[in-house]
């Protein structure tokens, strides 16, 4: 059976060779040691060691401690681990490492020179770097512009990306580092609480916290303003203003505002108005084809007088009711269609009454 970590069952073994001797033991001890005092363990340690408040020495040109694992049965974990400081060859760099024994990789890496608190964990778990009194879980400290890089290296066959995340003075800001350094996306400091908000249901706030629609913009109290710009300065931006109880739409270098629409319904806009599209004309709105009797069959005066007296509305244009909202299109083309009948009968009876006084002028002669 492997007993793993037995207490007091390990023995400590402490093996001293001199420089001209193969490896022997000086002392070998089968049971447990106490040592009342310092221990310095190296080939340059020497008999007028100082401590000072140090336990446990290590002296040589090459330090390392490992903790051999010597489980060998059942699930037991059996990993080789390795206490290093600084490398062992010429021209190699100063630091300290945790190192994978048994994997032979460094898994904790410190160079020497590395600034004071690089990486810190207070009582309550919060990790400091650079910060000798993390306040969140990770304190990032640095005096200019402390950075957390994101840093997709292509190792599991996905393309290379790096994003970095960071802040200064002037901005938070996300940083496409792959992508000529672009930032995306900045926040400058002292933007207001709010200023863009994503509800739970995907929501955008403007100045808003959950957001009653898809997009909603919350203005200073006084008014709400957007404006569109495509980015080119040969053209004009677009404003979107609401105030008052009044939206307005309007062009920045203009000085009148093109279209106002107000709470109660009223619209106003400052130039022409064009409506409908192609194919508006229809067979029951023919517009000009009524001059074309190849295509449009006007009706009598007397029939279509009918019509209009049995119907009580003019037969093109339709019922207008107070209770029906009024599409201008539709009426501004069946009113067209009707005005075109009534020139038409127009003719009709200007002609009639041509042929009338001629008989009555041929009866007096």
């Amino acid at each position: 059976m492997n007993i793993k970590k037995m207490p007091r069952l390990a023995s400590l073994l402490i093996c001293t060779t001199s420089l001209g001797a193969s490896a022997a033991y000086a002392d070998f001890f089968t049971t447990d040691v106490e040592i009342k005092g310092s221990l310095c363990v190296g080939f340059d340690c020497t008999d007028s060691e100082t401590y000072g408040f140090d336990t446990i020495k290590l002296k040589e040109n090459n330090l390392r401690i490992l903790f051999d694992d010597t489980s060998a049965s059942g699930s037991f974990p059996a990993n080789d681990w390795r206490l290093v400081a600084n490398g062992s060859n010429n021209g190699d760099p100063n630091y300290f490492a945790i190192e994978d024994a048994t994997a032979g990789r460094n898994i904790v890496y410190v160079e020497s020179g590395s600034p004071a608190n690089t990486l810190r964990v207070d009582s309550a778990g919060r990790i400091g770097i650079q910060q000798a009194n993390p306040a969140v879980l990770l304190h990032v400290t640095d005096g200019n512009t402390p950075t957390l890089r994101l840093d997709q290296d292509g190792s599991d066959g996905f393309a290379s990306q790096i994003w970095d995340v960071a802040g200064n003075e002037s901005n938070f800001f996300v940083r496409d580092v792959t992508n000529a350094s672009r930032l995306p996306f900045r926040i400058a400091p002292g933007a207001p609480t709010d200023a863009i908000y994503i509800a739970a249901n995907g929501n955008v706030g403007i100045g808003k916290a959950g957001a009653p629609t898809e997009l909603f913009l919350q203005g200073d109290g006084t008014k709400a303003r957007f404006r569109f710009s495509t980015g080119d300065a040969t053209e004009d931006d677009f404003l979107l203003n609401w105030k008052d109880e009044v939206f307005r739409m309007s062009f920045v270098s203009t000085p009148v505002v093109e279209f106002t629409l107000n709470n109660q319904g009223d619209l106003d806009i400052s130039g022409s108005l064009t409506t409908g599209t192609a194919g508006s004309c229809t067979s029951a709105t023919p517009c000009d084809a009524v001059f074309d009797p190849d295509v449009y069959d006007v009706p009598s005066i007397n029939s279509h007088a009918e019509q209009m007296w049995a119907n009580k509305f003019l037969p093109a244009v339709g019922p207008t009711t107070s209770d029906k909202p009024l599409n201008v299109t539709t009426k501004l083309l069946s009113m067209l269609n009707e005005l075109e009948h009534a020139h038409i009968y127009i003719e009709q009876l200007h002609k009639r009454l041509e042929r009338l006084e001629e008989v009555q002028a041929n009866d007096k002669g």
